[in-house]
């Protein structure tokens, strides 16, 4: 089984921190469509958190995500890796993008029986191409 690498286009913003702060925003989205692949939600400071999403498509659902107080999160650079799961699988793909000299900003990873999926955060696209490039080589990508 083959690995998937691909840029992702992250939506982010502010959420209020309390009951249905989360469910109010991810209604929204839902009603114009949004099938979402991934979502963090966590609290800033106590009255504020933020919300992160991917994917949204379309200009219903890019107009869902502005009405909820989202935007493309332009200074965060993602990457999405699915595939087989297996142990050290985390630790091979940090390891090589820490060889290639890129800093990870962020990294959510999670796995449904063979399955996973890993998303990487970095502070520009530089590095981004830097560790895709470096992800396809250690995961035999081609």
């Amino acid at each position: 089984m083959a690995y998937a690498i691909d840029r992702v286009v992250v939506w982010a913003g502010a959420i209020e921190d309390r009951p249905g702060g989360v469910a109010g925003v991810l209604a929204v989205l839902a009603q114009a469509g949004a099938n979402l692949q991934f979502l963090i939600a966590r609290r800033d400071k106590p009255g504020a958190g933020v919300l992160f999403v991917a994917p949204l498509t379309g200009a219903a659902q890019t107009r869902a995500a502005r009405k909820s107080g989202l935007a493309k999160a332009d200074s965060l650079h993602s990457l999405r890796v699915e595939g087989p799961d297996k142990a050290g699988l985390c630790a091979g793909m940090t390891s090589a993008i820490a060889g290639a000299g890129v800093n990870l900003r962020g990294v959510s990873a999670a796995a449904l029986g063979k399955r996973c999926v890993v998303y990487f955060a970095f502070e520009n696209q530089t590095d981004a191409k830097k560790a895709a490039q470096a992800l396809k080589t250690t995961l035999n990508v081609r």
